[in-house]
């Protein structure tokens, strides 16, 4: 499986693009890239069943993770294990936010088809 800058499955909106850079049942990649001022990413929740990582590529995230909410920069990663409750926004920033989200094992494709369809 191979995908250059710009590939993947697609799911675009006013705000945001993101691609299934990768689907295998070890893991899911996808790559986020968001560019509306004070993005709301998901509540904080938790998996029962998958590890879920972020790696922040270019600008700023604000996780939580745990108990602890904090920002993120490039070259940050952060992976929030079974049941560990997570979360991530974009805090009004001028710019755009690029990451990755990594799921493993993998199966989160078939959320992000279902969350997009």
């Amino acid at each position: 499986m191979r995908n250059g800058p710009g590939e993947g499955e697609r799911f675009e909106n006013d705000v945001r693009v993101a691609l299934i850079k990768g689907a295998l049942p070890q893991l899911t990649v996808l790559e986020f890239d968001i560019f509306g001022d004070g993005y709301d990413g998901p509540d904080p929740h938790t998996h029962d069943d998958h590890t879920d990582c972020f790696y922040v590529l270019e600008g700023e995230l604000e996780i939580t993770h745990g108990d602890e909410t904090f920002r993120a920069g490039p070259g940050t990663f952060v992976a929030a294990p079974p049941g560990v409750t997570h979360g991530f926004k974009v805090p009004s920033q001028p710019g755009r936010v690029r990451f990755l989200n990594i799921h493993a094992p993998g199966g989160f494709e078939h959320d992000m088809r279902r969350l997009n369809s």
